[in-house]
């Protein structure tokens, strides 16, 4: 690959991070900017190659975060299917009389041309959609969860076509796909012994090219939609979020050679550039369509806008199933530029709509609240917190120690967060008092309940970007009381007493401090004796 091509990829790239945009956006230019240098897809068939996997690793890295369970849910399901239902009942007719209306690349296009056009528009972006949550910590989110299942769900849709459009039936050996799960013993007990090196990656690698892309196009079906189901056959596995963050640069690097191909199939003209940004002048249909649905699925207003919002895009995949019809010749073949232009246009719009979000929704609450069907939705109702003196946020091994140590002195008074429904559970069994919330999730800060006694709050979750945000929420809801954290580097305990933490523990120098005493006390109880009393003399001095 010529060195050009990554120095005007990464130019473009940095360019439009410094005005506040995805830099999806800058490669998508950067493929316009090189084909005007006379390169385009079918010279770099590398690039091509490398595109492909980046769509399949991004699918299966979802499958790997994705709990099969939540597809069911009426709002994804039946939410998902309504809106494409509804997407292309107000498409079809739309485009139809803007053909009437004299636009050419509309004018002799039959009503399964406009069936096709319309369920391409009718797709959210995956791409978009995952990084904008992963940047703003939301993927845990209800919001977060909820869009992302429809985006698996339109992922489906858009795969089911591809299938169908190769024209070939699937082979009789594409049966056996369905014992796969019975594999699952020994793909996980391969999977304990890669470790968490090198081997970890190329067992994801093989996981999802081989076992996904490879197995599933032998016997006729999709390589993408293969990655997406052994990406959930692995998301069980205790070490799946690992795998997940193992693989996550190749897949952000693959993806950007997806969006340089977008830009190498060609110039828009002034037409098609009109004709694009009419139809993201209809994005906010899609965006009201989703918001109508999701709180007449008895989700609050704010869940429902920020999910809306996330989706107010057209999708990558509605490029694929365009990229296929044109080639199959059943649409002409500049509606690939067409779309590619409305998709770029539509991040562009989408992108500040996203990072306002918090903003527009506090304009909007008034009127957004009168959307909202009660009862409202299990999971997004007030967290019951009762009246604690003692709130721990993260109840992993850290978070559990801590709980049963107060328990020791302040029996009653301790209320332990947790993300995952499983911990929650087994604390609830274990007679902890525990609750589900994600406190790195705005959601959860704004369903919390007041607690006017609390006086000490415990940071005991793995990452310091969440428990950075808890401090801000905390004092965004004039909390007066103590904070402690727990954290793994020195920088990340300057940052959190800037904030204005009170105590912060160093994780490893804390569990040494802890090692020494456990052994001065079992082994060495004289010298812990006499420690103690040295201590305590120096106290008193």
């Amino acid at each position: 690959m010529e060195p050009a091509i990554l120095i005007i990829t990464l130019a473009c790239g940095m360019l439009v991070s410094r005005i506040g945009l995805p830099p999806l956006i800058g490669y998508l230019v950067a493929g316009f900017v090189l084909f005007l240098f006379g390169i385009d897809e079918s010279s770099l068939p590398l690039l091509e190659q490398l595109a492909e996997l980046g769509v399949t690793l991004l699918l299966f890295a979802i499958g790997l975060k994705l709990d099969i369970r939540s597809l069911f849910k009426a709002e994804v399901l039946a939410g998902s299917s309504l809106h494409l239902i509804g997407s292309m009942l107000f498409f079809i007719p739309l485009l139809k009389l803007l053909g009437i209306l004299g636009l050419e690349q509309l004018t002799d296009l039959d009503i399964n041309q406009l069936g096709l056009l319309a369920f391409a528009l009718s797709f959210s972006s995956t791409i978009f959609a995952v990084k904008v949550l992963e940047d703003k910590g939301d993927m845990q989110s209800l919001y977060g969860r909820v869009a992302i299942g429809i985006l698996i769900m339109q992922d489906i849709f858009a795969v089911a076509f591809l299938t169908i459009s190769k024209g070939d039936i699937p082979s009789i050996w594409a049966l056996g796909l369905l014992l796969l799960p019975l594999a699952r013993p020994l793909i996980y007990r391969v999977f304990d012994q890669v470790g968490h090196g090198e081997l970890l990656v190329l067992f994801g690698l093989v996981m999802a090219l081989a076992m996904g892309g490879w197995l599933f196009n032998a016997v006729g079906l999709k390589p993408d939609l293969g990655a997406l189901i052994i990406g959930i056959l692995l998301a069980g596995h205790a070490k799946s979020s690992e795998l997940a963050k193992s693989l996550f640069y190749f897949k952000e690097l693959f993806l950007v050679a997806f969006f340089l191909t977008v830009g190498l199939n060609g110039l828009p003209t002034y037409s098609d550039i009109a004709l694009a940004s009419l139809l993201v002048l209809i994005v906010p249909v899609k965006i009201l369509l989703f918001l109508y649905l999701l709180t007449h699925f008895k989700l609050r207003s704010r869940t429902s806008l920020m999910t809306s919002f996330s989706l107010g895009n057209y999708s990558e995949f509605g490029l694929i199933v365009a990229a296929v019809a044109t080639s199959k010749g059943w649409l002409p073949p500049q509606w690939m530029v067409i779309l590619a232009v409305a998709l770029s246009i539509s991040f562009l719009f989408s992108a500040p709509l996203n990072a306002s979000s918090n903003r527009l929704y506090l304009k909007m609450q008034g009127r957004l609240k009168r959307l909202e069907k009660h009862p409202l939705h299990p999971e997004d109702r007030q967290i019951h917190v009762g009246n604690p003196r003692f709130l721990i946020l993260g109840m992993g091994r850290i978070g559990s120690g801590a709980y049963d140590e107060l328990k020791s002195k302040f029996d009653g008074e301790i209320l332990g967060i947790e993300h995952k429904q499983d911990l929650v559970d087994y604390h609830k069994q274990n007679g902890r008092h525990v609750v589900q919330g994600d406190a790195s999730d705005t959601d959860f800060w704004e369903k919390l309940e007041h607690a006017p006694n609390l006086e000490l709050v415990l940071l005991a979750m793995p990452h310091h970007i969440g428990n950075q945000f808890a401090v801000e929420q905390l004092q965004r809801l004039n909390y007066k009381g103590k904070m402690s954290a727990i954290v793994q580097f020195a920088e990340d305990a300057e940052s959190l007493k800037a904030s204005g933490v009170h105590c912060v523990y160093n994780l490893y120098e804390a569990a040494g401090a802890g090692f020494v005493d456990h052994v001065v006390n079992d082994l060495l109880p004289d010298s812990h004796v006499a420690i103690s009393n040295a201590e305590e003399m120096k106290h008193k001095g």
